[in-house]
């Protein structure tokens, strides 16, 4: 809202608050565009721009339409292979950049060996899903339940043994979107052992 001379941001609803703003140069001009920041799924619909002068009124209607291509889906791990020792525990990095909240998000953690998938931990409806692990990584894999509102899905793997090393996998999912990273655990707690035993 344009009113007694300046932008009124206090009467914004909080949806567009930080996000929609007038071309300020341009409203000497008679200039009223509305530039809308970061479009969300939930925008689309049709939008009316009224103008009251005195004792006439006039009105413009435009409509947006948000192709899903439009959503942002974005997931980055640690882009480098990790390594641990046996019996130590490893955090495995996924994070998530997206509009989509973590409530309408599916994350799964799988383990790609050479013949099968493995899954190491999923979220789904809005939490974890412990039951759903593979019973070689079930009660030693967890989510920093905390961190989950900031779109960090990172894997906390617990007690390394020596079948851990492998690649993994992060795919998020969100309605039509799909994007994962993937991190490889590198295990140098035998060859540390052997060096050690050597000395």
């Amino acid at each position: 809202m344009f009113q007694d001379g300046e932008t009124q941001t206090g009467v914004q609803q909080e949806d567009y608050q930080d996000r929609a703003h007038f071309f300020t140069e341009e409203i000497q001009r008679g200039n009223f565009s509305l530039h809308l920041d970061n479009l969300r799924t939930e925008d689309e619909g049709q939008y009316t721009c009224t103008v009251h002068s005195q004792e006439e009124t006039g009105e413009t209607k435009v409509e947006i339409k948000v192709d899903g291509v439009g959503e942002r889906l974005r997931v980055s791990g640690s882009n480098r292979s990790m390594s641990a020792s046996v019996g130590e525990d490893v955090t495995l990095s996924c994070s998530v950049d997206s509009h989509i909240t973590p409530e309408d998000l599916e994350v799964s953690w799988m383990k790609t060996d050479e013949d099968e998938d493995i899954v190491v931990l999923l979220y789904q409806n809005n939490e974890a899903s412990p039951e759903a692990s593979d019973e070689r990584y079930r009660d030693r894999v967890e989510f920093f339940t905390d961190e989950i509102p900031k779109g960090n899905f990172s894997l906390r793997l617990k007690s390394v043994r020596t079948e851990d090393k492998g690649v993994y996998m992060c795919e998020v999912f969100a309605g039509g979107l799909s994007a994962n990273t993937t991190v490889e655990l590198e295990r140098l707690g035998e060859y540390m052992d052997e060096y050690i035993n050597t000395l």
